[in-house]
């Protein structure tokens, strides 16, 4: 059903920390330290942003850093170009977990999230465009590593509904987001249709979020925003607008999980566009009316099951 921009509600991000990102993604908040994790790919650079300080700590690597998600508050598991590797934040020492393939290097690791049982998953994509190649994966705390859904060109943007029977995800070409059952116990996926058709002309889906209500916060790069849609109706709610036309990921965050974190890129902007959006790069963020879900930590229902012993 057709939704009228009368209808849409419209709301103003704020830059809050300004950087010039080659390509900000992967934001996610952590709970335990009350700060936000975010990656730039291309400068191979994660971060942590302090809030309350207005500053950002940084850890360098030798590979694009694509996503990173909690373990615990002084660890870290990054997925790198090639692989998923565990940073301590304190002694900066990194501890490989799993290898991803990559075609030999025809491809690289994107966007991913842990599920609700503790498990990582994360995408493939080419980095020349290459579409049908990449692989949405599943990673456990053991290293095992499982190929969920194949013939993906870019993998993007996944989340779980809050009861955990539902997985929405993106392949960004697609312009769709996919809904599909989810079997919180083995993991197992079956497709079960499109949530949200994304219109035309309003940018390409990349990275995700969704709040308690199951509505999908989706960055649409090209788009200047991000749109919250319903997931059951695929009606579009609401339009953060954001002034950078490369929107990549949000999140959410903030004590009470009711701030929007959103990242963005100057990759593939012209000197023009960068003289008409200098915040392209930046941290934004907006108080949109919508409270989201702590994040899923890596082996999180490993580490229950040991403390229930």
């Amino acid at each position: 059903m057709a939704v009228s921009c009368s209808q849409v509600e419209h709301i103003n991000a704020e830059v809050v920390y300004q950087t010039e990102a080659q390509l900000g993604e992967g934001p996610i908040w952590h709970p335990d330290r009350h700060s936000l994790f975010w990656v730039d790919i291309e400068s191979k650079t994660l971060y942590e942003f302090l809030p309350q300080k207005k500053k950002c700590r940084s850890w360098k690597f030798d590979r694009k850093v694509t996503t990173v998600v909690p373990e615990s508050e002084e660890t870290m598991v990054v997925a790198l170009e090639n692989g998923i590797v565990r940073l301590n934040l304190k002694s900066k020492a990194k501890e490989e977990i799993a290898p991803i393939e990559t075609r030999g290097g025809s491809l690289r690791c994107n966007d991913g999230k842990c599920s609700p049982n503790g498990w990582l998953w994360v995408g493939t994509m080419s980095d020349d465009g290459e579409k049908g190649k990449a692989t949405l994966y599943c990673v456990r705390p053991n290293g095992r590593v499982d190929a969920m859904v194949k013939g993906v060109s870019i993998s993007n943007g996944i989340v779980w509904s809050r009861n955990r029977k539902y997985i929405y995800y993106n392949d960004t070409p697609t312009g769709k987001i996919k809904r599909y059952r989810y079997d919180a116990r083995s993991g197992d996926i079956i497709a079960n249709g499109i949530a949200v058709n994304i219109p035309q002309g309003s940018g390409m889906p990349d990275g995700m979020a969704i709040d308690r209500n199951d509505n999908l916060w989706v960055a649409q790069r090209g788009g200047f925003g991000v749109y919250c849609y319903n997931a059951y109706t695929g009606e579009l709610i609401t339009k953060v607008e954001v002034p950078a036309p490369n929107v990549t990921s949000c999140t959410f965050g903030g004590r009470n999980m009711d701030t929007l974190y959103i990242t963005t890129a100057r990759e593939g902007l012209t000197d023009e566009e960068l003289a008409a959006y200098p915040l392209s790069g930046c941290i934004f963020a907006c108080k949109p009316g919508a409270v989201g879900l702590r994040p899923n930590y890596f082996g999180q229902e490993l580490k229950k099951e040991n403390n229930e012993d």
